[in-house]
């Protein structure tokens, strides 16, 4: 099932906010200081590609909370709307809430990309409550 998600997923918006997420890397990869920042949206297009099986596990302390604030003003602000639009788009039908609540998740990750990690579905748990 999660290929078969993964596959509709990304023809019918997985694509886009993929690209955004590339996008904004490639952006802060022209400034040395901005590679790290670039890094990080490079990881996070991938999830966007391919959300099916994968969450996002949240962690951090200040040194993200500092980076998140930052992101926030160069451009994560933008790519988390333009998911909730997509999200929104996909629950207007019932067949589309699997994918709306997939852009859900990436648009909460696009106001925190700092201090959490991709992980497998069935490890969330387990790293929750340790």
């Amino acid at each position: 099932m999660k290929l078969l998600g993964n596959i509709i997923w990304f023809l019918l918006g997985g694509i886009f906010l993929g690209l955004a997420w590339a996008l904004v890397g490639l952006v802060w990869c022209i400034t040395i200081v901005g590679i790290p920042v670039g890094v990080q949206c490079f990881k996070f297009a991938g999830l966007s590609f391919s959300p099916f099986g994968r969450d996002v596990y949240y962690h951090g302390g200040g040194v993200s909370l500092i980076l998140n604030v930052l992101w926030l003003i160069f451009g994560g602000l933008e790519i988390a709307v333009i998911a909730l639009a997509i999200g929104l788009i996909f629950t207007i039908t019932i067949i589309g809430i699997p994918f709306g609540k997939q852009c859900f998740k990436i648009a909460k990750l696009a106001l925190m990309p700092f201090g959490s990690s991709i992980v497998p579905s069935d490890q969330l748990s387990r790293l929750q409550y340790r």
